[in-house]
């Protein structure tokens, strides 16, 4: 009796002792990502370019009014512009809501709006980015601003530089990976699901099927990646694109949304289809009409557990969509390669060894992740309740 108890509670303690090294293994790993990289994370950092942006903006003659230096800073009323003197050129410290400046056009005839943060290294002719190269002194550049902003010219040419260290390209791609992928992966999966639950009879057919699935959930991405850089990459010319991507990561979701769908679809009680088929319905109409409509929670939930796969996909993607810190012009071909926020916080630690910027993107996935286990959970919970009410 006494050697049973002992037992049972060496059981519990050791029941305790794993919870608690899980939770304090979770906790560490959370902590050492937010502390690293809340820091990094602001409003620049969500909506800015990775790369810096060199731009020609063509401006128009502003109206009159006076420019002087006020401290270390050279202010222009005429075009409604605050700048001071940085190590790059000329960082814009404020800019009015109508400023000229605002209506500027690019090398396309795009209007290209000069903005807060931005950096000037050349007014016209006057070239601040060489002086400071020269050593010249903040005061001869200000003075040298002033007299620039003073010409009073039909037009005026600005070298604007834009700073980069965002990673708006690469939430743009993790959008477009979520979305293609789900719009290909999801139709065939649910529909495999109904299928399997539906119509096949239980047989070798089903034996094999069952399967196939179960050991395409336990293939590494890695596999999935070569599959994908072979066939859509190199075979079918895809090149490094979202497309190629997103063909290979919904291949990587079917086995996710073809079982938990299946699983749901098994809950339906029978009673729902002999009721309606037994109304005159067809087999097909009471499975959209019937069936369908009551598995809406597991299916939903599917599709959120595929969007954190998504989300969380690396390897796959790496070989097939490529590595640059770009928002994809077009599905295939030429410029429709991009990065997701996984794949460029790998490149941040491979190539550029930056901890930092790479626990922000962490910080940023560790979010999503959440709101998608809300979201799950919220789902589920919502459809319960409706079922019990009803």
């Amino acid at each position: 009796m006494i050697s049973r108890q002992i037992k049972d509670n060496m059981i519990k303690g050791l029941i305790y002792v794993s919870s608690a090294f899980s939770v304090v293994i979770l906790m560490v790993i959370i902590g050492f990502i937010l502390i690293k990289g809340i820091p990094s994370i602001n409003k620049d950092f969500l909506t800015n370019d990775y790369e810096d942006k060199t731009t020609y903006v063509t401006v128009t003659q502003a109206g009159t009014g006076n420019t002087y230096i006020e401290g270390n800073q050279c202010i222009s009323e005429n075009y409604g512009i605050t700048l001071s003197v940085s190590e790059e050129g000329l960082s814009v410290d404020s800019i009015e809501k109508d400023s000229v400046l605002k209506l500027g056009k690019d090398g396309t005839n795009a209007v290209y709006p000069v903005k807060k943060t931005d950096v000037i290294t050349k007014i016209g002719s006057f070239n601040a980015e060489r002086e400071l190269k020269n050593g010249a002194s903040a005061e001869e550049i200000l003075q040298s601003t002033k007299e620039a902003l003073e010409i009073s010219d039909a037009s005026m040419k600005v070298k604007v530089v834009r700073k980069g260290g965002g990673i708006l390209p690469m939430v743009v791609t993790t959008l477009y990976m979520i979305g293609l992928s789900l719009l290909i992966a999801a139709p065939i999966g649910i529909l495999a699901a109904v299928y399997l639950n539906e119509y096949a009879e239980k047989g070798k057919l089903m034996t094999i099927i069952h399967f196939a699935i179960e050991n395409l959930a336990g293939i590494p991405s890695i596999i999935y990646g070569l599959f994908g850089s072979l066939v859509f990459v190199q075979t079918i010319k895809l090149q490094y694109s979202i497309l190629a991507g997103a063909l290979t990561v919904s291949i990587i979701l079917l086995p996710t949304i073809i079982t938990t769908t299946e699983e749901t679809l098994k809950t339906i009680p029978k009673t729902y289809r002999e009721s309606s088929l037994g109304l005159g319905a067809t087999k097909l109409q009471t499975i959209t009409k019937v069936v369908l409509p009551n598995a809406i929670s597991g299916i939903l939930v599917a599709i959120l557990l595929s969007i954190g796969r998504i989300v969380g996909e690396s390897a796959a993607l790496l070989l097939t969509a490529g590595t640059v810190a770009q928002i994809p012009e077009r599905l295939y071909g030429n410029s429709a390669s991009g990065a997701t926020l996984t794949i460029k916080a790998y490149m941040l630690m491979k190539e550029e060894n930056d901890l930092s910027t790479a626990c922000a993107i962490g910080v940023i996935l560790l979010a999503i992740v959440i709101v998608i286990n809300m979201s799950s959970k919220l789902v589920t919970k919502y459809f319960l309740n409706k079922g019990e009410k009803a």
